[in-house]
């Protein structure tokens, strides 16, 4: 006997056929094997993130964006963006769509670009000192003829935010630091980091090199998906395997002091400065399962560091990352099956185990409003629970198939039948030599079929030749008869 207790109304096989008819309200999802290996690298198996994606590229989602209106962080960045990786959501903003100068936060992209362009083989250092020095440019110190490993010129660019290093991968990469910036520009675009524009590899000012907290934001949380770049990006040192065995530590780690906090702790960072463009920072961080990356531009060295501890704290402090399918009892189906009926079989459908939903501290999971909607874009989602807190969208979950199959049940009674089946099919050794003779009374019969077919024309006329010997032999007779009348 099964006993299905379903809380509140959601009948999960209902999903299993309605969800295949009923259309959500989205465009439909284009064939591109490239899209899908983008939306399997950064969004996992959520629904819904993917027709975010396909509208708004690598963006975030923009629900419950805070602003200084609703709470004062007394921040003195101008601009300042918060965003949580793990839900994909713009948490806080501070004119983050406004255009400003990066400084050397540059040097993302450089190291970015160079990864997925590597060269093998040792590189010669070559580049022009002087001009560096003129321009103010940090500078990784290495010497020229130096040979050195495109490793050290990767991690040369982002832990002392080395010109030297960033100038040497352009030139290697793309033969010059004009076709290298063509690169970048084009990840930018790809990206759809609409609001960036580069004219150099370093970060230093010229008012067409700009972008906003938002597209360095995307383009962090792309890059943190690359295992090498964030490998370098979370150094706090390296030394080199040059001949000079320089040793470089991470600028943000350096002025930043402890990095842990509150049992959260920032794991990567870069920073920049120019005059015109002031101090820049963007941090990465994690906490209870939550990452967040934090934007700040145009403020100055010492805010940089208070500002972003601002954002981290208040998001850690007030708001708890919930999994989705560790807490989500509303929508379970529980069976209960007795020993002797049918072997268990896993469930059709189940809750995105990597979904969550972001809410305050205060806030139980079950105070969370949650609405179903049917879905057929995407062949492996039956459907998807959206949430809501105070009239906020907080996150959302797919519900999945596992394309489980039922397994065959051989039931009692059907091997009982099967036994008698075997029984009654036995045949005795008369009968089966009844049957060989019929069979080959029926091969007989169908050659003989076969040979008159092939003969019926030859048969035909055989057949009337020997009428027509009949009918003379009658003529002939009459007509002996007739002379033996007439004597």
């Amino acid at each position: 006997m099964f006993k299905s207790v379903i809380s509140k109304t959601l009948v999960i096989a209902s999903l299993l056929v309605g969800g295949f008819l009923l259309k959500v309200s989205a465009a439909p999802i284009a064939e591109d094997v490239n899209l899908y290996n983008h939306y399997n690298l950064f969004y996992g198996l959520n629904h819904e993130d993917l027709l975010f994606m396909l509208h708004h590229g690598y963006g975030f989602k923009t629900n419950h964006v805070l602003t200084a209106s609703d709470v004062d962080l007394n921040l003195v960045s101008d601009y300042a963006l918060l965003v949580n990786l793990t839900t994909n959501e713009v948490i806080y903003e501070k004119n983050a769509y406004q255009r400003t100068y990066p400084a050397s936060l540059t040097k993302m992209m450089t190291v970015l670009v160079g990864i997925e362009h590597r060269l093998d083989g040792p590189i010669t250092i070559d580049i022009d000192y002087n001009t560096l020095a003129e321009e103010g440019a940090a500078i990784a110190g290495f010497v020229n003829g130096e040979s050195v490993s495109y490793d050290d010129l990767l991690y040369g660019t982002m832990l002392p935010s080395g010109a030297d290093a960033a100038l040497m991968i352009a030139k290697v990469v793309a033969g010059s630091e004009e076709g290298f910036v063509a690169l970048m520009n084009e990840k930018a675009q790809e990206l759809g980091m609409e609001d960036t524009h580069f004219t150099n590899v370093v970060g230093l000012h010229d008012d067409n090199h700009y972008s906003t907290p938002l597209d360095l934001a995307i383009l962090e949380k792309v890059a943190l998906k690359n295992d090498e770049f964030r490998e370098i990006f979370s150094a706090k040192s390296y030394t080199t395997t040059s001949s000079s065995r320089l040793t470089f530590t991470s600028r943000m780690f350096d002025r930043m002091g402890d990095p842990v906090f509150d049992g959260g702790e920032v794991l990567g960072g870069k920073t920049g400065y120019t005059t015109n463009a002031n101090a820049t920072l963007v941090t990465f961080a994690e906490k209870d399962g939550m990452a967040l990356v934090c934007v700040v531009m145009n403020t100055d060295g010492v805010s940089e560091w208070t500002d972003s501890r601002a954002l981290f704290d208040y998001c850690f402090d007030n708001f708890q990352l919930l999994n989705v399918s560790e807490n989500e009892t509303g929508y379970e189906v529980q069976k209960e099956v007795n020993a002797n009926s049918l072997s268990g079989n896993p469930p059709f459908v189940e809750l995105d185990k990597n979904a969550c939903i972001l809410l305050p501290k205060t806030v139980e999971f079950a105070e969370a409003e949650s609405e179903v909607t049917l879905n057929r874009e995407v062949s492996n989602i039956a459907g998807t629970i959206s949430y809501s807190y105070a009239g906020r969208s907080v996150g959302k979950a797919d519900i999945v198939t596992t394309g489980a199959v039922i397994e065959e049940y051989v039931f009692d009674n059907q091997i009982e039948n099967a036994a008698e089946e075997e029984e009654t099919i036995q045949l005795k050794p008369s009968t089966i030599v009844a049957i060989a003779a019929m069979i080959c009374l029926l091969i007989v019969m169908l050659l003989l079929g076969k040979y008159v077919y092939d003969n019926i024309y030859i048969i035909r006329h055989n057949l009337s030749v020997q009428m027509d010997r009949r009918e003379r032999f009658r003529e002939i007779k009459k007509r002996k008869q007739r002379r033996r009348r007439r004597r």
